[in-house]
């Protein structure tokens, strides 16, 4: 007991730390990345899926390379700590050669390689952090990461708004906060990849086929991940964009893209995480289904600051318990053996929607209006929920 308290007590601190590059990288992709095309690179729909989907190709990547690491006997730490590297010399690229193809390339491998990580962060709190303290030591460092988010956002809006140009200081900031990332899951107590079937990148899927339990949560996932993730694009077109008839200037894009929702996170954060430690995982999540739904409705389709701002809540508070609940759900229904494999498939599955919801957001918006994909998308995550209705018990 003594062993794994150090355990805990070592990735926590180093978490907290980690957590202060997530909250500056965080506004990478929800506003700042797709605002810079916008605003100075005058990027296409096309270009903007581009980048709003460079996460989800990494995601998709993730059995590989799970696969991959454990065959060349890597642990977790080493793993996601070479991944976060990578990003960074992307993105510090991007910063130094400032075109639109460096720009696409440059950040498209930076989140690419940070959001591969998330099968090896995962097999880190599941052997590092005990099962009943998981989701509280996870939400604490979440504060952090809240904080810094919004500080972030609200300093970089005041750069980018007083000139444009300022853009490739903030790329630099993003190429260092990788760096930091990468320091820092390497620090960390070192938690084996085990690699008993061979080099095999698709052998994580027989466990979709033999746990009912595992394929019914991730059927449902897919219809709210796809329904949040068509949406989650559009927030920073539907308020920069002059076809909307908002046009807002960067500060105030980044006050309900990232600061409002982020206010919202950092008080229901630890809540949620004290929730995800009692209560049954599907009534969770189908509060937090809910919680996307209004949002989606309010934001879109209410027409009026007071809907952006009530969506803007909605989604912050939902978005605190999504944190926990994408990041920590296979701890709850996988073998401790398992977390790995079990976080591949579900990395893997969100990649391939999040590859197609940028794309699919552009084109529904432009060819049938914001206000209808909003309801497709509330729609999509309502069957989710009702699917995890029957299941709960």
């Amino acid at each position: 007991m003594t062993a794994q308290l150090d355990r805990e007590r070592a990735t926590f601190r180093l978490e907290r730390v980690r957590a202060v590059a997530g909250g500056i990288l965080e506004t990478a992709q929800v506003t700042f990345l797709l605002l810079i095309a916008e605003r100075w690179f005058k990027a296409d729909p096309g270009e903007k899926g581009i980048i709003q989907g460079a996460s989800s190709a990494g995601l998709l990547l993730t059995p590989l390379l799970v696969s991959w690491a454990a065959g060349m006997g890597w642990n977790a730490g080493r793993a996601a700590a070479v991944l976060f590297a990578l990003g960074a010399v992307g993105v510090l690229f991007a910063a130094v050669w400032p075109v639109m193809p460096v720009f696409l390339a440059g950040c498209g491998i930076a989140f690419l390689c940070a959001a591969a990580t998330a099968p090896f962060i995962a097999s880190i709190y599941s052997e590092n952090y005990r099962a009943e303290r998981r989701g509280d030591l996870f939400s604490r460092n979440i504060v952090v990461r809240i904080l810094c988010s919004v500080a972030f956002a609200w300093i970089a809006g005041r750069v980018l708004d007083a000139d444009p140009a300022n853009f490739r200081g903030i790329l630099a900031i993003y190429g260092a906060s990788l760096l930091l990332n990468a320091w820092c899951v390497w620090k960390l107590p070192i938690v084996p990849l085990v690699n008993t079937e061979g080099r095999n990148p698709l052998r994580a899927f027989r466990w979709v086929r033999s746990d009912r339990l595992f394929r019914l949560t991730l059927i449902s996932w897919m219809l709210m991940g796809f329904g949040n993730l068509v949406m989650f694009p559009l927030r920073v077109e539907y308020l920069a964009n002059e076809r909307y008839g908002l046009h807002l200037a960067a500060t105030d894009i980044a006050l309900f893209t990232t600061i409002i929702p982020n206010a919202a996170r950092l008080a229901c954060t630890r809540v949620w995480g004290r929730l995800f430690d009692r209560m049954n995982f599907f009534i969770l999540r189908i509060l937090l289904n809910t919680g996307y739904m209004l949002g989606i409705l309010s934001f879109f389709t209410g027409g009026s600051l007071t809907g952006l701002w009530a969506g803007s809540i909605l989604f912050g508070i939902a978005n605190a318990g999504a944190d926990l609940a994408w990041s920590l759900w296979v701890t709850k229904v996988a073998p401790p053996e398992r977390v790995t494999d079990y976080m591949a498939v579900h990395t893997f599955l969100t990649g391939a929607r999040g590859l197609v919801a940028p794309f699919a957001a552009f084109y529904c918006a432009a060819h049938f209006g914001v206000g209808p994909t909003a309801a497709g998308a509330a729609v999509l995550i309502l069957a989710a929920s009702l699917l995890l209705a029957r299941e709960r018990g």
